[in-house]
This record gives structure tokens, C-alpha cells and sequence, in this order.
């Protein structure tokens, strides 16, 4: 086949990017497809300054870009746009992005979890300047500031505990009077002195979206019908993640929430494909977690062809 690759990876978040460094500086030519969001989830951000090696920081946009210059650098090649399609079910794979059809021989899927948001367009436009889905990765620019967390599971009350390490209070705001979080961590959200909660109540709009920063947000009581401005620093959206593995259902195991189930490293449920970063990791979810599982996943895909004579 004309486009057939040795290895081919689907995603260019940090994954995907320290992936096909790895695979290229192994001389493996990887070929990587962007996905719906080249350079993944970093993109959306401003300062990132828990990745190691940046004492000063980093931008998420640059930090994406220099990856991908260093994966260019060794060989590895790009093509823009979503895959369509994967037939994992003969040898080599064939992956599909729109008209054009791609074959490997091992298969690194980096394609990410995407958050969930609340479909604002004041929210779209916020985020990176106020409005965050990563408490861990965003959380230290507000020391000091109100802030207010949308959710009502484990991953707002999470988001919430982290965020009183520095804002001077935190508000989380669920559209229910009851919460799905787990009783213990609901608990210990509760005893914190810093967090309050508003229920039952929805999130309307963020303000101001003209002025690229977070300045109150817009509830609506949803028993009431009153609608009112809560001033604000910033807005925290913790309404889950989606993994970006719809087209693997019914050909990779995957777990109940559309996770794909890893085993001995990163190989997953068919030989010669593996998984890095957020698409099989719920928990962790951040860059340097994602980096050094796409670096895992271009090793074990090399350490396979070798064993195939590829």
C-alpha cells in the first residue's frame, strides 16, 4: 500500500508529540495524525508552570509547538485532520482521515479526552483567560481570588478541595439539590471552611467575555427561576471528560466510561496497538503523565516491530 507506515500516531497532544520523538529518534518515520485538536488540550491554556525544565513558565500553545518541532526534526511526519475510521481487524491497520487511507503495522493512539464544558459562548471564548477544566494545571493563578466551580461528582469536589490551597474562597455550584460525589469526598468538601455551595442553580453566562477575563458569572436558582451575578476570578468547569475513542468501540476493550483498558505497559486489547495519555488514564491527567506514557507507548511499539522484523 502506498501510504503504509511502520507506525502511525493518532493524536499531537503531549502524548502523540513525545511519541513520535521517541518512534522517530528510533527511526521508525512515525506519521502523525493531528485530531480534532492539534497540539491537544495545552492549547487551550496560557502559563503552564508545572512542566519540568521551565523555571519561568512556558506557554501551553508554545510548549505544543516546540514538541512538534522536535518530533519534525527526527523525521516524524504530519497530516492534519480527525480519523474518520479504523479497521483493527486485519493486518497491517488502516486508518482512515476523510478520503485519505493511511496502513501500519503498529498503531499509538494519543487521541486525548476531551472536557466537558457547559456550552457557553462566553465560556469558549474565556477559556485560557479565567475559565479552566484543570484545577492542578490552573489553580496557583488565583491565589488569593474568589472562584466558583461548576459540578456536582468526586472530580468538582476534587477541583474544589485543590483550588482553597489558593483562592481566598470557592463556591461550587451544581444544578442538583443532591450530589453524585462519592459520601467521603462530599465530606470533606463540606468540613472546609473555604467552599460554600449553591444548589439547585446552573451556570447562565460568564462575564466578560469583551474584556478576556472572568469577572462574575451568571446563576439561575433553578427552583426559583431567580437569575443573579456572583462575582467572581475565575470559573472551573468539573462536569467530566470524555475520551476520544468512539471509533475503537466494539474493536479495543475499554471500560465503562469509554477508557481504554492498558495491560503491560501500554499494549492494549489487540497486538500492535497501544494507548498513551488521557485516552487511558483517568486519573492523573496531566502533561507530564501523558509525556512519559507516549514515550512508554513508542518504546513498546518499537520493542514489538523488532520482534516482527519490521
Amino acid at each position: 500500500m502506498e501510504n503504509e507506515r511502520k507506525v502511525i500516531i493518532l493524536g499531537s497532544g503531549c502524548a502523540g508529540l513525545t511519541a513520535a520523538i521517541y518512534a522517530a529518534r528510533a527511526n521508525l518515520a512515525p506519521l502523525v495524525i493531528d485530531g480534532h485538536e492539534p497540539g491537544g488540550q495545552l492549547t487551550l491554556t496560557t502559563m503552564v508552570e508545572n512542566f519540568p525544565g521551565f523555571p519561568e513558565g512556558i506557554l501551553g500553545p508554545e510548549l505544543m509547538e516546540n514538541m512538534r518541532k522536535q518530533a519534525q526534526r527526527f523525521g516524524a511526519e504530519f497530516v492534519s485532520g480527525a480519523v474518520t475510521s479504523v479497521d483493527l481487524g486485519k493486518r497491517p491497520f488502516t486508518v482512515a482521515v476523510g478520503k485519505d487511507s493511511y496502513a501500519c503495522h503498529a498503531l499509538i493512539i494519543a487521541a486525548g479526552a476531551s472536557a466537558r464544558l457547559l456550552g457557553l459562548e462566553s465560556e469558549r471564548k474565556l477559556i485560557g483567560h479565567g475559565v479552566s477544566t484543570c484545577a492542578t494545571c490552573d489553580g496557583y493563578f488565583f491565589r488569593g481570588k474568589e472562584v466558583v466551580v461548576v459540578g456536582g461528582g468526586d472530580s468538582a469536589m476534587e477541583e474544589g478541595i485543590f483550588l482553597t490551597k489558593f483562592a481566598t474562597h470557592v463556591t461550587i455550584v451544581h444544578r442538583r439539590e443532591e450530589f453524585r460525589a462519592s459520601k467521603i469526598m462530599l465530606d470533606r468538601a463540606r468540613r472546609n471552611e473555604k467552599i460554600r455551595f449553591l444548589t439547585p442553580f446552573t451556570v447562565l453566562d460568564v462575564l466578560d467575555a469583551a474584556k478576556q477575563a472572568v469577572e462574575a458569572v451568571k446563576i439561575k436558582n433553578l427552583k426559583t427561576g431567580e437569575v443573579s451575578t456572583l462575582a467572581a476570578d475565575g470559573l472551573f468547569v468539573a462536569i467530566g471528560h470524555e475520551p476520544n475513542t468512539a471509533i475503537f468501540r466494539g474493536q479495543l476493550d475499554m471500560n465503562d466510561a469509554g477508557y481504554l483498558i492498558t495491560r503491560k505497559g501500554t499494549q492494549t486489547s489487540v497486538e500492535g496497538v497501544f494507548a498513551a495519555g488521557d485516552v487511558q488514564d483517568r486519573v492523573y491527567r496531566q502533561a507530564v503523565t501523558a509525556a512519559g506514557s507516549g514515550c512508554m507507548a513508542a518504546i513498546d511499539a518499537e520493542r514489538y516491530l523488532e520482534a516482527q522484523h519490521r
